[in-house]
């Protein structure tokens, strides 16, 4: 059977994507796959051979720094200990940042799938620590011989937010970036955050790490750069706001140009074919295609 044109010309567009050592990073691990998150997730993901692990951080409310997009246990996918569902109307209610992480670990995030995303492997699974995380990444890299994986960590905040759903923004760096430091991988992280305030903090703090301004307005680049008071690395806007000039664009002050979230061939190759440097996806499988 033919295989469609799309791949054929996804996996050319690759081919010279490699000579340009593009950024693949795996979604929440690979949240079309596996639970979004999850040390399956992330094993997932280097299996297909990700460079770079995405994922989200939220703080527990004994300030440990654990995987999770949501600031909340989220009803769709969520279930209690029990393993009963947790009502939409009642999601709000459990926040992460008023539960100590021994409680949030006994909610099951993976045994029902996520409704959005079909193709997602059930399985039983639990909210974990990043630090936790990190150990399992690098131990199953040595295992089966494969590169160690850089990591993309978002900071959940926002200013409505804070000491809401989350420590204020000094606070969250200097509860997540000692994290990265005893695990000695600093040199393979990027911090990214929608919220200018969390890279502002890393940046001082911790000037050699890689930034990301995360961006989903249409403002455009010059507006959205300004809202920092320095050049991120890189620049990560959702990947139907890039266009051949903002690539070109960020490439002439040196930022990287790294889209979110694409999750088609055809978007994938179009995004390369335009230079970014890099592909956020819930489905690494799409950029493993032999």
């Amino acid at each position: 059977m033919q295989r469609p044109l799309f791949f054929l010309l996804l996996l050319s567009s690759m081919s010279a994507a490699a000579q340009r050592s593009l950024d693949v990073q795996g979604h929440r691990g690979c949240r079309g796959l596996m639970p979004e998150n999850t040390i399956p997730a992330m094993r997932k993901a280097q299996d297909l051979g990700v460079t770079t692990l995405e994922m989200d951080i939220a703080i527990s409310q004994d300030k440990q720094p654990l995987l999770s997009h949501d600031p909340f246990l989220n009803a769709d996918f969520v279930y209690r200990p029990d393993g009963s569902a947790i009502p939409k109307a009642e999601e709000k209610s459990y926040r992460i940042y008023n539960m100590p992480y021994r409680e949030v670990r006994r909610y099951d995030v993976g045994s029902h799938g996520n409704p959005k995303f079909p193709r997602q492997q059930k399985l039983k699974t639990y909210k974990p620590l990043l630090a936790e995380v990190i150990d399992s990444a690098e131990a199953y890299a040595r295992r089966k011989h494969l590169a160690l994986p850089r990591y993309n960590i978002e900071t959940k905040v926002s200013p409505e937010g804070d000491n809401l759903f989350h420590p204020a923004p000094e606070e969250f760096v200097q509860l997540l970036m000692p994290v990265l430091v005893a695990k000695k991988v600093l040199d393979r992280v990027t911090i990214q955050s929608f919220d200018p305030r969390t890279l502002e903090v890393v940046h001082r703090l911790y000037p050699a790490v890689q930034t990301a301004l995360l961006v989903e307005n249409i403002k455009g680049l010059e507006y959205n750069l300004k809202r920092l008071t320095f050049k991120p690395s890189i620049y990560s806007p959702a990947y139907k706001l890039v266009t051949p000039d903002l690539v070109q664009s960020c490439h002439q002050q040196g930022v990287k140009v790294i889209p979110w979230t694409v999750n088609s061939a055809a978007e994938i190759n179009k995004l390369i074919e335009q230079q970014v440097d890099g592909v956020i996806t819930d489905y690494p499988d799409l950029l493993s295609a032999k």
